[in-house]
């Protein structure tokens, strides 16, 4: 690109602002090196005006499965960044299973990373895994450059990503917390259920074979380690209601402790899941609208901390379209490309709008992992963002799916708003034209 450039429009989201605001930016070598009044003369040539389409910061998600290598027919580094790009996220942050191997020792980092590079649209970076039996590679791979490291505290359904004990945990934290990184965990634990039965067709059975409390004493558990440990401990993919007065209460006395949801149980209910619609199964489960209303309480008070995707695709056998098994289906969300706007539209009866949207998928996620110059349009920051149309809605169509596999459960419905362009450390990267692979490694506090 040229060597100075000027991004203007009337709809600029800055660092420190709550609403969207007139102004230029100035961009030098991939970074944003000034931040202009609207109306000051820039050179014809250097500028791009976008009138009134929003400039916002580019999202940072921390939790996606890219399945590389391994299991790349499920999705890839090239199909899961160029998806990433068309939904606005700059940066993304690969967990450490259902590759093949697992991210859980330092020889499959380095796989891994010598698999993503050159092949990434956007820049990336990767969890590791605590494991039963992998303690001495823990250091290593912190040495390394790993973001962090994630644990299940329930079978995770892949053999090579083995579930973790209290016992584990009690070894695994202090190593975490000497480094003050994050353990991301899974919480869920297989507690006994007073009626159980089998898992058919209907979600209803589905959703019963994993309840709230399998969440919550997970929660408590994790809370507990937190307090003794002092590691930081953040939980993924929050779906229970029932654990954001436990999480209320961690954070209140002042334990690093945080938490997670995701766009698909934000936008979609229980109620509205049909028999069969296997698209739909991921663990934790979508749980009822009045829990989802609880969620979004807990999003705008600050419980909840942030919101990122949980990308979780596999191939089209594997979710068990033909039968409507919702016990053999793989359980995860395709939804990497679309998270944005299914948030946009699904807060707008909450009363959140575009701005604190983002904020929550960009600014919250990059604090979280220490990406100092991510998520968020500030001088010195990157050049990272994207260009939005708050007021052309559109349909999700098989033929605008970008990941490897068309099995969304957003096909069909209408998201707010539209992604025009994204850019990475300025460069344009979802146009046809640029099939170049932009994306470098992110590593903490960098």
């Amino acid at each position: 690109m040229q060597t100075t450039r000027y991004y203007k429009s009337k709809k600029v989201l800055l660092n420190q602002d709550t609403y969207s605001k007139p102004a230029i930016l100035k961009v030098e070598y991939g970074k944003i090196v000034g931040i202009l009044d609207y109306h000051q003369h820039t050179p014809e040539d250097e500028t791009t005006d976008f009138n009134d389409y929003m400039i916002l910061p580019g999202l940072v998600d921390t939790h996606a499965h890219i399945n590389e290598p391994g299991r790349t027919e499920w999705e890839g580094f090239e199909t899961a960044t160029n998806a990433a790009a068309t939904g606005g996220i700059t940066t993304v942050i690969d967990m450490p299973l259902n590759s093949i191997p697992a991210t859980t020792s330092l020889a499959a980092l380095e796989l891994k990373r010598s698999t993503a590079k050159g092949k990434c649209k956007i820049d990336y970076g990767f969890w590791g895994g605590v494991v039963p039996g992998n303690l001495d590679e823990l250091q290593p791979m912190i040495d390394a450059g790993v973001i962090g490291f994630k644990c299940f505290l329930i079978e995770s359904g892949v053999d090579e990503f083995k579930m973790v004990t209290r016992q584990d945990l009690e070894l695994a934290m202090p190593i975490l917390a000497k480094n003050n990184i994050p353990l991301i965990v899974h919480a869920e634990l297989d507690l006994p259920i007073l009626d159980e039965h089998k898992i058919d067709t209907t979600y209803e059975s589905y959703l019963h074979s994993r309840p709230q409390a399998w969440e919550v004493e997970a929660v408590k558990m994790m809370i507990d380690l937190c307090r003794k440990t002092k590691c930081r401990t953040h939980i993924v993919h929050l779906s229970a209601s029932d654990a954001i007065e436990y999480v209320r209460a961690a954070k209140k006395e002042g334990l690093p402790f945080s938490v997670e949801t995701c766009p698909h149980y934000l936008y979609f209910n229980a109620e509205q899941i049909h028999p069969g619609e296997t698209f739909y199964k991921c663990a934790p489960p979508i749980r009822e609208k009045s829990n989802q209303d609880k969620l979004w309480n807990a999003l705008k008070d600050g419980t909840i901390d942030f919101i990122v995707s949980d990308h979780s695709p596999c191939t089209p056998a594997l979710k068990c379209l033909n039968t409507g098994d919702f016990d053999q289906a793989w359980g995860g969300i395709a939804g990497l490309q679309f998270s944005f706007q299914a948030v946009v539209t699904a807060a707008r009866p909450h009363g959140l709008g575009v701005e604190a949207c983002n904020r929550l998928m960009s600014l919250q996620t990059s604090n979280f992992v220490q990406l100092n110059t991510k998520g968020k349009i500030a001088v010195n920051s990157s050049a990272d963002f994207f260009i939005y149309n708050e007021n052309l809605d559109v349909m999700v169509t098989q033929d605008s799916v970008k990941h490897k596999h068309k099995i969304t459960p957003y096909l069909g419905h209408t998201l707010k708003g539209t992604i025009l362009e994204t850019y990475l450390r300025g460069e344009k990267i979802n146009d046809q034209v640029s099939t170049q692979a932009f994306g470098k490694e992110v590593s903490r506090g960098k």
